[in-house]
């Protein structure tokens, strides 16, 4: 049996991409869990929703015109596991979120794509959410194809998220179903 300890609430993290970085940079960023799971309770974090902000500049501005220095995409993805500055493949179960940001540089525009929400891979008492176990959160931005503007490009994560207490079994199942993938 699986039940919410605490309500909503949001976790953040901001990756910078160094202006002019070179096409295909990635860089993570890391979410710190280790006040919200505990293992001796079976406390876990029930991740509900997350949703991406891209933003460049001194100014935190968001004209596409300046993030990429051509056509390209900047790519994001939230794991449960670190990915070692890489992306993970859509089939691995440490990935909670990921999404992309297309720029057509040459006629100013932009159109997000969200690949994947927490989906359905939990218990049947917590269908709606993605549980995690890990005490971290990892997450990973990069630009694909041109290179970043001039200024720096920032990529957050923004994690609505809460804590609930696993049964033994919940517990037991998400562990070895986390430890699969490494």
């Amino acid at each position: 049996m699986t039940t919410s300890k605490t309500g909503s609430f949001y976790l953040t993290e901001t990756v910078t991409i160094p202006g002019t970085s070179a096409g295909g940079s990635r860089i993570t960023g890391t979410i710190d869990l280790s006040a919200y799971v505990n293992v001796p309770t079976g406390q876990a974090i029930a991740i509900e929703s997350v949703d991406f902000i891209y933003q460049t500049g001194a100014d935190f501005g968001q004209e596409v015109r300046s993030m990429l220095a051509g056509n390209g995409c900047v790519s994001t993805q939230v794991v449960d596991q670190n990915p070692g500055g890489l992306f993970v493949r859509a089939d691995n179960h440490s990935l909670v979120a990921s999404g992309a940001l297309q720029i057509d540089q040459t006629n100013n525009i932009a159109s997000h794509s969200a690949d994947m929400f927490p989906d359905n891979f939990g218990p049947a008492s917590l269908s709606e959410a993605f549980l995690v176990v890990n005490d971290s959160l990892f997450i990973t931005a990069g630009n694909d194809l041109s290179a970043v503007g001039a200024n720096d490009l920032f990529v957050t994560a923004r994690v609505r998220a809460r804590v609930v207490k696993l049964s033994n079994k919940d517990w037991m199942s998400i562990a070895i179903q986390s430890s699969a993938d490494q």
